[in-house]
């Protein structure tokens, strides 16, 4: 028996016991130590939003239409960041003690097939709870990383910083989302690297990172442009990297771009986009606005570009960001069980995170 996080209805969440099947002919079984909660997808379950609960999602059509919801609650599984430790294995693609990154929902147990099932093994000198990042998170990072190079190459890219490389970068907001991007692109030589965001403390986090910040209270669109200068009526930022579900900042976004700059959004906005504003700086700047999300990989690089190599990209920003993030960004470290409560005050906004982990292991973590 096992575990699993269950979201009843809106502002109701619990563990239910789960049995677990048994281990297939080539499966393996893990033992959850780390899983990882998204703050802004998670929660869109916890607080009702998510479209998928409201409206019917056709992939072949790639509508979300009225009609049936795709997903009802109880919701069960959610969650895109686990690491576990194999316990049972009956294949050799994997051996008994191996620490594995998958995504299979906040779980305390999970049994796995490998033809159907996607995991990464970690390797030996990574901090196995910033495992947490290598299977979905850091690719969903890199993938925008990805997004911008093939904005300026096409299907001719070749590092994943082809597109940030000696250019300046922005980065609005500073969550998980924006502070993995905002690490990418220093990783990868961008002459400059500016996150943007309204709340002091994530400010600093991303200061100890290494990025140069601004606070969005004030007007960083016009300080950005007085600093970044390309040419005679032309300035601003080479790419920005929306991290933020928020329209205002997607606004802000493209006001800090230089003229036909691109704006890579990586955001979820579950209320639309009112606030945004496309008949101004959008139209009499000529920008570009592209959707990066972790489903697709620029059209031409699916085979060189799959979801295991920005598995690898992920693992080798760990190995150089580790510590650091380690130190800043994980904020919470907290039991399974106190997730049920942890997650509803978060969707209340009784409790705050930057990266929050649940793990069976806290004092052993310093949490």
């Amino acid at each position: 028996m096992g575990a699993v996080l269950s979201i009843e209805a809106p502002g109701e969440v619990c563990l239910v016991e789960e049995k677990l099947p048994g281990i297939p002919a080539g499966g393996f079984m893990l033992a959850t130590t780390h899983s990882g909660v998204s703050a802004g997808t998670e929660l869109t379950y916890v607080k009702g939003t998510n479209p998928y609960l409201s409206s019917t999602w056709d992939p072949a059509l790639g509508l979300f239409t009225e009609g049936t919801p795709s997903i009802a609650y109880p919701v069960r599984g959610i969650g895109y960041m686990q690491v576990g430790l194999v316990v049972e294995t009956r294949t050799r693609a994997v051996s008994e003690g191996a620490l594995v990154a998958m995504c299979y929902g906040h779980r305390t147990a999970y049994v796995a097939d490998p033809m159907a099932d996607r995991f990464v093994e970690l390797p030996d000198d990574l901090d196995p709870m910033l495992g947490v990042y290598v299977a979905h998170m850091g690719p969903i990072c890199a993938n925008g990383l990805l997004h911008a190079a093939h904005d300026l190459h096409g299907p001719a890219v070749q590092r994943l910083g082809d597109g940030v490389r000696g250019r300046r970068v922005a980065v609005v907001g500073a969550g998980v989302v924006g502070l993995l991007t905002a690490c990418f692109a220093m990783a990868c030589d961008a002459a400059e690297v500016v996150v943007v965001d309204e709340t002091p403390a994530r400010l600093a986090i991303a200061e100890a990172l290494g990025a140069n910040v601004l606070t969005a209270d004030e007007d960083p669109a016009m300080d950005l442009k007085r600093r970044w200068r390309h040419g005679r009526d032309d300035r601003g930022a080479d790419v920005v990297f929306q991290c933020r579900g928020q329209t205002r900042a997607l606004a802000l976004g493209l006001r800090m771009l230089r003229p036909q700059g691109t704006l890579v959004d990586l955001a979820f906005y579950t209320q639309g986009a009112e606030e945004v504003r496309l008949g101004e700086e959008f139209h009499h700047n000529g920008l570009t606005l592209r959707c990066a999300q972790i489903g697709r990989v620029p059209r031409g690089l699916a085979h060189s570009w799959d979801r295991e190599r920005l598995s690898h990209e992920t693992i080798s920003l760990l190995r150089r960001y580790g510590g650091r993030l380690r130190e800043h960004v994980i904020t919470d470290v907290v039991g399974f069980d106190e997730a049920p409560q942890f997650l509803s005050d978060l969707a209340a906004r009784r409790r705050q995170t930057v990266q929050a982990v649940l793990s069976d292991h806290v004092e052993d973590e310093g949490g």
